[in-house]
């Protein structure tokens, strides 16, 4: 082919060979095949029966605003949503493993780009064949890429693969974070209620026990009791006056935490009140398959951080075998500005480059070794938080029967201290008892009402445990199968 021609066509021969380079580049990849780990744990989670109501709708499409029933409730979670600071950097994580995605992935097409310069030189007079000093000049423009790599064992493909899964990974992880928050509040406002009902407990005993006191103290300077009733009253209003102090202060302390997962200041008309242990939620499962364990945020992650660490492998294989990188460019060259573009002024280059690695001191494999213990890690990890996940539904499960029972025990326990405590001041007033069977009986009331309020406490958290470990607290609404079948479309 003559040299003119070649000219003309290079453009077009340079540009199908990288084409058809580029498509072999896809056609090879020296990752692993992905296999996802089994689960090791037993296929079932609670008894074997399930609520059918419950069962309707899986727990990761029930919606929190669904869940938790109480207004205000859901506006605190909603202040959250919007305020805390870890789900904002979990958003923020998104946009970085985001723009580093698309950094990786820029590494699998060429960049072109475009060049123009001048280069002025002055050649002396003893250096130039005409004995006289002269200034040479050269103008050019160029329009190519260089250092492309064909990606003929996948090694850029393997490194893409992975930077995406760390992305997957990130958005999953602001779901754990958000699913994670928004139990987290309601826990604190529900731990919030119960201590404020623990406080006005104390404060409404403290206030009987010291009319008991006050009166005992009468009847004992009348003669009727003794000082010893008079002592022993007085230990039951100081324990009340103790414990209203010290609610007082958990009340503060659990506003100020509550306040912190929020990330700004709750309306007082936010707050919780005494009724708030008596909310009713969304019924949740009895029994279900450990697979549902797979749709948890956490899960999902160390699933992505896995087929990362798999894709990795892949990169370090590849890097055993020959690179071949291409520079090529196209433009105009002249001594002038006004010829630049003039006929004849044509340049061009093509660079091809081929890297074989030869004796790297044990590089490539170390590499390699690396990338597979990464896997083998990833690994453990996925199964560990497949363990992990599978302990706290079972546990929840587990505790859920046990609390309603012990629930229903402790308000029984009440209501019989109740009537003994009305039994003893009777008795006592009638001169059948002493004024101690009044105070034990006191002291068993308190005591009772204090319990049936930690296990209310605890069914609540028990129950919004469960739904947090389930996958629960992403969806703001429950979605149902039509509008699943929406958003799919």
């Amino acid at each position: 082919m003559p040299e003119q021609a070649m000219n003309r066509n290079f453009p077009r021969l340079a540009a199908a060979a990288v084409a058809a380079l580029a498509f072999l580049s896809g056609c090879a990849s020296l990752a692993p095949t992905y296999e996802r780990p089994a689960a090791p744990v037993p296929a079932q989670l609670g008894s074997t029966t399930a609520d059918t109501a419950a069962a309707a709708t899986p727990v990761a499409d029930i919606g929190w605003q669904s869940f938790f029933g109480d207004e205000r409730l859901q506006k605190v979670i909603a202040l959250a949503l919007e305020n805390n600071r870890d789900l904002r950097i979990a958003a923020l994580n998104i946009e970085r493993a985001r723009g580093l995605y698309g950094v990786q992935q820029a590494d699998l097409l060429p960049s072109v780009g475009v060049a123009a310069g001048q280069t002025a030189q002055r050649v002396p007079g003893d250096l130039s064949t005409s004995g006289q000093a002269r200034v040479t000049r050269q103008y050019s423009a160029t329009l190519g890429f260089s250092a492309y790599e064909l990606d003929l064992f996948g090694r850029v493909r393997s490194l893409n693969d992975a930077s995406l899964q760390q992305f997957l990974s990130s958005q999953e992880a602001r779901r754990a974070t958000h699913i994670g928050l928004v139990s987290q509040v309601a826990a604190s406002w529900l731990t919030l209620a119960a201590d404020r009902q623990r406080q006005s407990l104390a404060e409404a005993t403290f206030k009987s026990q010291s009319d008991t006191l006050r009166l005992t103290q009468r009847r004992f300077e009348l003669g009727v009791s003794s000082d010893l009733d008079v002592q022993r009253a007085r230990t039951t209003v100081e324990t009340a006056r103790a414990d209203a102090a010290r609610y007082a202060g958990q009340v503060q302390s659990d506003l100020q935490s509550l306040q912190l997962v929020v990330g700004r200041p709750v309306p007082a008309e936010l707050l919780p009140n005494e009724q708030a242990l008596s909310l009713a939620f969304a019924p949740l499962p009895a029994g279900l398959s450990s697979e549902v364990l797979l749709q948890r945020p956490d899960v999902a992650q160390a699933e992505r951080d896995l087929q990362a660490a798999n894709a990795t492998i892949g990169a370090a294989r590849a890097a055993f075998f020959p690179r071949i990188s291409l520079t090529a460019s196209i433009g105009t060259a002249s001594s002038s500005l006004s010829g630049l573009f003039g006929a004849g002024s044509g340049i061009w280059s093509f660079v091809p480059q081929l890297a074989l690695p030869i004796f790297d001191q044990g590089r490539n494999r170390s590499n390699l070794q690396v990338a597979q213990a990464d896997r083998d890690i990833r690994v453990a990890t996925y199964e560990r938080s497949i363990q992990s996940a599978f302990r706290e539904v079972a546990e929840g499960l587990a505790q859920r029967e046990s609390l309603v029972e012990q629930l229903a025990a402790q308000q029984s326990l009440e209501e019989a201290a109740q009537r003994a405590q009305f039994l003893s001041q009777a008795r006592f007033e009638r001169g059948v008892d002493d004024f101690l069977s009044v105070l034990d009986a006191q002291r068993s009331l308190y005591t009772a009402q204090q319990g049936r309020i930690t296990t209310a406490l605890a069914q609540q958290i028990n129950a919004v445990t469960l739904y947090k470990a389930l996958g629960g607290g992403w969806e703001a609404s429950t979605r149902t199968a039509s509008t699943a079948a929406g958003g799919a479309r």
